[in-house]
C-alpha cells in the first residue's frame, strides 16, 4: 500500500433535517408526479437487516427504501449547485455488521472539474460527512451498471476498498476518512483509457468482493476485484489481505465481467459481455467458479450468437440467500432477432435455466403507478437482486427505474410472475423545457429520454402516459399561444410517428396531439418552438439550423432570413405580429413585426456591457443567456445571462442590468403579488454572494430565497413561475425530476 504525501480527509457536515442558512420566505416542495424516468444501474440490499434497501442512479443521486411510506426517499437533494458533480452515484458500499453505516461514492464524470467525493454517513443516510478524494468517478459514462466498486470488509468495518475507472484500487482503515492507494494494483494491470469519449471507456476496477469466512489480522483474507478488460486477466486475487494480487488460473479473457456473487461457500458466479455497458453487447456468459477447486464451469442460460443477429451480453446475477442453489441472471441488449431481454432463473446452480418473460410462460407487468413505462419496453438490466429475507420478492433495474415481484417462485411451478413497478419516490428526468399556460393545465413538461408530459394533477401520473402522436426520446422545446392556450406546439428528435417528423401540436390544450404534415427540411428535429400569442404562426429553430416559420399549422415552411443559425426565438405576448430573438455572443436583438416573416436588426445596448464569462459560455444549458418576455407588457424583455440579468425600458434594445444578480442558472416568470401589477420573477443562481432559489415581486429591486440548503438539487435547468397561482413555481432539474413549490401560509 503506497502512503500519498497527502491525506483527503477534508469533511463537511451536511444535514437533512436543519438548513444551513436563514430562509427568507419558507416553501413546500414536491415533485411533480413521473415515477421513475431515468437509469437506476445499483440495487444495495443490507445483508442482514430486512427491509433495509438502498438505490443509485446514474445522475439524479441515491434514495433509501421507506417501507411505512411504501416509497424511496432522495439522499442527495442538499447537493448544491458548485457540487452538482456528486448526483452521479458511482457505487453504494454497506457495512454488514453495522446497519447505520453507509457509502456512497460519489461523481457524475471522470472529466468534471466538479468534486469527486466519498460521502460518509453514520445514521443511514440523514447526514453525511463529505470525504473529496483524488480518484475520478464516472456515474453517468460507460459501465455505470456494473458494480458494486466499493465494499466494507465484513470483518472489519473500518476498511472499506474502492475500485475505481482510472486510478486503480483505493482503501480506507478509518470508516472512509482518509484513503490510500493500494500497491500491487500496477497500471500494467489496467487497459489504458485510450477513447475520448467516456461512452467508450472501459471501466477500470468494477467490483470488489471479500470472502467472509478468511481471516488475517482482524481482517479478512481473501478478497476478489474484477477489471473491465478483454484479452488479459480480469479477475484478481488477494490471499494476505489486500497486499499482494495475482490472477485467478483459468479464468475466461475473451469477454469482460459487467457482474459478480461470492456465496458463502466460496462459490463465485460472475456475469459478462464484450463491453461493460451500456455500449452495445453483442456476446456474453455465465460462469461459475469454485474457488475451493480452482474449477470453472460455462452455465450459459443461451449462447448469444452474432454472425446470426442473435448478438448480445449477461449484465447481472443474483442468487437466493436462503436457498443457494437458485440464480438469476439477466441479459444485455438482446433486441431484435434474439428475443428480447430477459431474466433467466436456475435452481440447481446453473445446471438448467427458465426464462421469466420469453419462455412458455410469460411474466406479466402492472404498468399502473407509471403509465408511461407501458410505452417503454424492458432495457438496461444491469441489476437484479433477490431479496435476502424473502425467496418471493426480487427487484430488477431498468432505464426507466425498477420493477419488482413478490410471487417469484411461480416461476419454478410453471405460472407466471407478476411485475409492478417499483418508482415511487424516485424521480430522475431531466427538464429540458417547461410550459405553464395561461389558461387549462397546470404544466407542460418537456423531459429527455420519455418525451413529455401533459400534467393536469401535479400530485399523480399522467393517466395516458407521456406524448404520442408522435412520440419523441427527447422533447427539446414547447411554446403556447399567449392568448391562446389550446394551441400548444413541441419540437424533439426521435419520432416514431411515420412522416409525422419530430414536430406535434395540439389545439386543444394537450388532450390530443398530432405531428404537422410537412417539416422545414427532410431530418428537422430538436431546437427551440416559438407560438404566435394568437397561436396562428409557429417559428422553430430546428437544431443547428436556421429558423423557419409556418402560419397553417405546419403544411408549409419557409425560411426566415437573416437570422443566425440556432437563433432562439420568443413571441410577444401582447402583439400577435411581434416576434424577438437574440444572438447573444454578437450582440444584436432582432425584431419582426410581420409574424415572423422578416426581422430587423439592432444593436444590443447592455448597460456596462455584457460579461466576457457569457459571451465565452457555448453551452447554453437550461435557462442560462435566453431572453424572456414579460407576459401583461408589449415590448417588454428580460436578458437572463450567465454573469446577469437585464430588463429593457422605453427602448426596446436598451437594457440595464439588475443588481446583486452575479450569477444565472435559470430564469422565468409568473403571476403577480396581489398588490403588484407586474409579473412575479424566479431565478435560480447566486445573489448577494447566496446560491439558491429566488422570487421577487418589485420587478427585481428586491428578493426572497425560497428554497433551502435541503432543496438544491445539483444543476437545475429550467424555472417557471405559474400564471394561474401566484407563488407557484415549477423546476426542471439535470436528473432529479421537476419540483413545483408553493409559499407556507403563516398563521
Amino acid at each position: 500500500m503506497i502512503r500519498l504525501t497527502f491525506l483527503f480527509s477534508m469533511a463537511v457536515l451536511f444535514s437533512l433535517s436543519a438548513p444551513a442558512q436563514q430562509v427568507t420566505q419558507n416553501y413546500n416542495w414536491k415533485s411533480v408526479q413521473i415515477r421513475g424516468g431515468g437509469f437506476v444501474d445499483g440495487i444495495i440490499y443490507h445483508p442482514t437487516k430486512k427491509g433495509l434497501l438502498y438505490c443509485r442512479t446514474d445522475m439524479g443521486g441515491a434514495y433509501k427504501w421507506n417501507d411505512a411510506t411504501k416509497s424511496w426517499n432522495p439522499l442527495l437533494d442538499w447537493v448544491s449547485y458548485k457540487n452538482n458533480n456528486l448526483m452521479g452515484v458511482e457505487s453504494i458500499a454497506l457495512d454488514p455488521n453495522d446497519t447505520n453505516r453507509l457509502y456512497m461514492a460519489c461523481g457524475t464524470y471522470t472529466g468534471s472539474k466538479g468534486h469527486n467525493a466519498i460521502l460518509v454517513s453514520a445514521d443511514q443516510g440523514k447526514t453525511f460527512k463529505q470525504i473529496d478524494v483524488p480518484f475520478r468517478m464516472g456515474g453517468n459514462e460507460n459501465g455505470r451498471g456494473n458494480g458494486e466498486r466499493m465494499a466494507v470488509d465484513p470483518n472489519n468495518g473500518n476498511i472499506i476498498y474502492m475500485g475505481t475507472r482510472l486510478d486503480g484500487l483505493w482503501k480506507s482503515e478509518d470508516h472512509g476518512l482518509n484513503w490510500y492507494q493500494v500497491n500491487g494494483i500496477s497500471s500494467a494491470m489496467l487497459s489504458p483509457d485510450t477513447s475520448t469519449r467516456f461512452w467508450s471507456r472501459l471501466s477500470g476496477i468494477i467490483f470488489v468482493l471479500f470472502d467472509a469466512k478468511t481471516k488475517i489480522d482482524n481482517r479478512s483474507a481473501v478478497i476478489y476485484i474484477g477489471i473491465s478488460q478483454q484479452g488479459k486477466a480480469n479477475l484478481y486475487k488477494s490471499t494476505d489481505g489486500g497486499n499482494k494480487w495475482s490472477p485467478v488460473p483459468g479464468q475466461p479473457t475473451d469477454l469482460i465481467p459487467t457482474h459478480a456473487v461470492l456465496l458463502a461457500d466460496e462459490t463465485l458466479y460472475l456475469t459478462y459481455g464484450n463491453s461493460p455497458g451500456p455500449s452495445i453487447m453483442t456476446d456474453g456468459a455465465v460462469y461459475q467458479f469454485n474457488t475451493n477447486f480452482g474449477q470453472w464451469k460455462n452455465i450459459t442460460p443461451i449462447k448469444p450468437d452474432p454472425e446470426k443477429g442473435k448478438g448480445f451480453g449477461y449484465a447481472a446475477v443474483t442468487v437466493d440467500a436462503e436457498h443457494p442453489q437458485t440464480i438469476m441472471v439477466s441479459t444485455f441488449h438482446r433486441y431484435g432477432k434474439a428475443g428480447g431481454d430477459d431474466i433467466f432463473r436456475s435452481t440447481d446452480a446453473g445446471n438448467s435455466w427458465k426464462p421469466i418473460f420469453t419462455g412458455e410462460i410469460k411474466g406479466r407487468y402492472d404498468y399502473s403507478s407509471a403509465p408511461y413505462v407501458s410505452h417503454t419496453g424492458i432495457h438496461w438490466l444491469f441489476d437484479l437482486k433477490i431479496d435476502p429475507a424473502n425467496s418471493n420478492h426480487a427487484m430488477f433495474t431498468t432505464g426507466y427505474g425498477l420493477h419488482e415481484t413478490y410471487d417469484l417462485t411461480n416461476a419454478d411451478i410453471n405460472k407466471p410472475t407478476t411485475w409492478t413497478v417499483k418508482n415511487t419516490g424516485i424521480e430522475e428526468t431531466v427538464g429540458l423545457d417547461l410550459l405553464s399556460p395561461n389558461a387549462g393545465v397546470q404544466l407542460i413538461s418537456a423531459i429527455g429520454d420519455y418525451g413529455g408530459f401533459v400534467h393536469n394533477n401535479l400530485d399523480e401520473p399522467a393517466p395516458e402516459g407521456n406524448f404520442i402522436n408522435p412520440h419523441f426520446s427527447n422533447t427539446t422545446g414547447i411554446s403556447c399561444g399567449a392568448q391562446n392556450s389550446d394551441i400548444i406546439v413541441r419540437v424533439g428528435e426521435g419520432s416514431t410517428q411515420v412522416g409525422g417528423g419530430n414536430i406535434g401540436y395540439s389545439l386543444d390544450g394537450g388532450k390530443q396531439w398530432q405531428p404537422t404534415q410537412s417539416n422545414p427540411f427532410s431530418g428537422s428535429r430538436s431546437g427551440s418552438i416559438s407560438v404566435s400569442a394568437d397561436g396562428q404562426n409557429w417559428i422553430w429553430t430546428p437544431q443547428n439550423n436556421i429558423p423557419y416559420v409556418t402560419s397553417d399549422k405546419g403544411n408549409n415552411w419557409r425560411p426566415v432570413s437573416g437570422l443566425p443559425v440556432n437563433t432562439r426565438i420568443v413571441a410577444d405576448p401582447i402583439n400577435p405580429a411581434k416576434f424577438y430573438s437574440m444572438a447573444l455572443f454578437d450582440g444584436e436583438l432582432f425584431t419582426s413585426i410581420d409574424s415572423g416573416k422578416t426581422f430587423q436588426q439592432q444593436n444590443l445596448n447592455l448597460a456596462g456591457g455584457l460579461p466576457e464569462r457569457s459571451r465565452n459560455r457555448g453551452d447554453n444549458r437550461g435557462g442560462q443567456d435566453r431572453l424572456y418576455t414579460v407576459p401583461c407588457k408589449e415590448g417588454q424583455l428580460w436578458i437572463a445571462a450567465f454573469d446577469g440579468l437585464y430588463r429593457n425600458s422605453d427602448k426596446i434594445n436598451k437594457f440595464q442590468k439588475i443588481a446583486h444578480v452575479s450569477e444565472i442558472h435559470a430564469f422565468g416568470l409568473g403571476k403577480a403579488a396581489p398588490q403588484s401589477k407586474y409579473p412575479a420573477l424566479y431565478l435560480a443562481g447566486t445573489i448577494d454572494g447566496v446560491d439558491g432559489v429566488f422570487r421577487s415581486d418589485d420587478e427585481g429591486k428586491n428578493w426572497r430565497r425560497i428554497n433551502d440548503d435541503q432543496h438544491r438539487w445539483g444543476l437545475i435547468l429550467q424555472i417557471t413561475g405559474d400564471p394561474k397561482k401566484y407563488g407557484r413555481v415549477y423546476i426542471g432539474t439535470h436528473g432529479r425530476g421537476i419540483f413545483y413549490g408553493d409559499m407556507v401560509q403563516s398563521n
